[in-house]
This record gives C-alpha cells, sequence and structure tokens, in this order.
C-alpha cells in the first residue's frame, strides 16, 4: 500500500489528537474574534454528530462547550439561519447528550426573538429534543409553553406542550404550577370542563403527595364545578 493511501482506522492515536485540537481551537477562534467593521459571517452548515464525536476525542463534553461558545459568537440578528442554528444545537446535543445548555440557549435565548416563525422553529426544536429525555429535559418544554402562551399568544401551542409534560414525563421534582400548567391553560382557553375533568383526574391520580398543594387544587376544582353547574 503507498504511504498516502493508508486508511483513516490505522492512522496514530497522536494524529487524531492533533485534529481533535486543530477543530476545537478553529471553533474558539471563531467564538472569540470578530473582524473590526465587519458583520460576523454566516453560519456554516452544521457538522454531523459523528464527526463532532470524532473531533473531541474521548472528550465530548469539553467539545460541546466549544462549538457552543462558536454558535455565539454569531449575532442574533434577521441573517441568522435557524435551519442552521438547529441543525448545530441538535448535532451538540448528539454529542453531549446530558448537557443542558444547548436547551438553555434553545429556550432563553433563541426562541425569545420577535420574529414569530423563528421563535416557533426554536420551539419545536425543544419539543423535539424533550421527547428523548423528558424525565431531564422537562424544565425546557415548560418554558417553551410559557413563550407560546405569552409571548405567541397561541394558546393551543402552549397546552400541547403542557399535555406533552403531564403524558410523558414521570420524574419526582416536577413542581406543582407545572402539574396544573395545562389546567390554567384550558380556563384562559375558556374550555372549563376540559379544566375540571383533568383537574379531577389529577386529585384522584395520587400524584399529589403534598397536602397544602392538594388542598389549593380542591379549591380550584371547586372553583370550576361551580362555574360549570357541576
Amino acid at each position: 500500500m503507498k504511504r498516502d493511501a493508508r486508511p483513516l482506522g490505522s492512522l496514530p492515536a497522536w494524529l487524531w489528537f492533533a485534529l481533535g485540537v486543530a477543530l476545537a481551537a478553529q471553533i474558539g477562534l471563531r467564538a472569540t474574534s470578530r473582524p473590526v467593521g465587519t458583520e460576523r459571517s454566516e453560519l456554516p452548515s452544521a457538522p454531523s454528530a459523528q464527526g463532532l464525536r470524532l473531533a473531541s476525542f474521548g472528550e465530548p463534553e469539553a467539545l460541546g462547550r466549544v462549538a457552543m461558545l462558536y454558535l455565539q459568537a454569531f449575532d442574533l440578528g434577521p441573517k441568522l439561519d435557524y435551519t442552521r442554528l438547529i441543525g448545530w444545537l441538535r448535532a451538540i446535543l448528539a454529542l453531549d447528550p446530558r448537557s443542558q445548555y444547548p436547551l438553555f440557549a434553545a429556550a432563553r435565548v433563541y426562541a425569545e426573538v420577535p420574529d414569530p416563525a423563528r421563535a416557533r422553529a426554536m420551539l419545536e426544536f425543544i419539543h423535539e429534543q424533550y421527547l428523548v429525555d423528558p424525565n431531564r429535559r422537562w424544565p425546557w418544554l415548560a418554558h417553551a409553553a410559557l413563550l407560546a402562551k405569552h409571548r405567541l399568544r397561541d394558546l393551543p401551542l402552549a397546552r400541547r406542550y403542557a399535555a406533552e409534560i403531564d403524558r410523558h414525563t414521570t420524574a419526582g421534582d416536577v413542581p406543582l404550577w407545572v402539574k396544573q400548567m395545562e389546567v390554567f391553560i384550558l380556563e384562559d382557553m375558556n374550555e372549563l370542563e376540559a379544566a375540571r375533568i383533568l383537574l379531577g383526574g389529577l386529585l384522584e391520580s395520587g400524584q399529589i403527595g403534598d397536602a397544602d398543594e392538594a388542598r389549593f387544587l380542591r379549591h380550584k376544582l371547586e372553583e370550576l364545578e361551580r362555574r360549570t353547574g357541576r
């Protein structure tokens, strides 16, 4: 075999390490530098998760953080391509699934833009990624539900996200306001009967272990029953 035709699998470990360091350095340089008097360049297409994993050389958490810094070097303006941005966030989460940083940025930075179309795209990305790990990622879908309700004024979308949390999340650390979110959204939609049935089911399920929380919800149920004539 010719020397320059050697397969990639036979490259020495030090060379893979050098390649990973070079990629990390390139991303870090782009993240921290900006030419004077010019706008940041266009966000390139996202690399594959496999490519990032190879470049991480066994340190996916570190490369994931560097990649997030790289993304945040691009101006959060109308020229930022959200399709590519979501591709990057998806690849970084695939590289380091336990990281909360990409979904934090998605929910608290990229979804809170004045452009409804781009905000909706980011909320749907959050929903997609929530389904991968509901018990760890529910806070970001809860925030997405609040954004849908208060920023987008889209109560059906907010209800869909709240219902997904109730349907898929089994973690014991979900606070009361998240558990009852769908009830209050239904009330805002004037769907009082649906809110009454949902709240009654929540109380009967035995999921509410705290006595004060259960008392509060019973009062709320009694209020809904009065308003619906039950």
